[in-house]
């Protein structure tokens, strides 16, 4: 895969799922906090994950959310490495039922939710991806402004004091509501 085509997964997901419009952000605080205390307590720990990692970090996370929902496998090892991996495993424990084991089970509690159908995935994957879309346009939005912390040194001096300890916390609607 060519950089090119990793950096259209943006589009590709924004095109499929739709993206958060500017001033509704409101109705999706409870998603867009867990991933982003989740991604400042990484970067706390590992300052070289940072607003830069981030970027490929959200476009990692959306791969492995198209693989989930289409069973497609994308060559991104070359993309991947440990500061991007970090955080983009900080974003999956936030809402992936398949990587925060907690998160598995109360799902799996539902015998209505059926975790290896592709709809199902797509209905459950929904929110979280109009909300890395989100933070990707905030990522871009703070590197601009402050360089390539800007994302973090915006989040630390926005919610910095709100986010304490370094356990990674999710965040889950009801599903069948949608």
């Amino acid at each position: 895969m060519q950089q090119y085509q990793f950096e259209k997964i943006y589009s590709q997901m924004e095109k499929e799922y739709g993206k958060i419009a500017k001033g509704d952000e409101d109705f999706h605080t409870i998603n867009i906090f867990a991933m982003e205390s989740n991604l400042l307590k990484v970067h706390r720990k590992f300052p070289s994950s940072n607003s830069r990692r981030l970027l490929e970090a959200i476009a990692l996370v959306l791969f492995d959310i198209k693989s989930r929902c289409t069973g497609e496998t994308f060559e991104l090892d070359s993309f991947r490495n440990e500061d991007n991996a970090r955080l983009e495993h900080a974003l999956l424990m936030a809402f992936d039922p398949f990587t925060n084991e907690e998160l598995h089970a109360a799902i799996s509690a539902d015998s209505n939710i059926d975790l290896t159908d592709k709809k199902t995935l797509h209905d459950i994957y929904a929110e979280p991806v109009i909300c890395l879309l989100r933070i990707k346009e905030s990522v871009n939005t703070w590197i601009k402004r402050m360089g390539s912390d800007g994302y973090f040194d915006f989040a630390e001096s926005f919610m910095g004091k709100n986010i304490t300890g370094d356990e990674m916390t999710y965040a889950w609607s009801d599903i069948t509501d949608q």
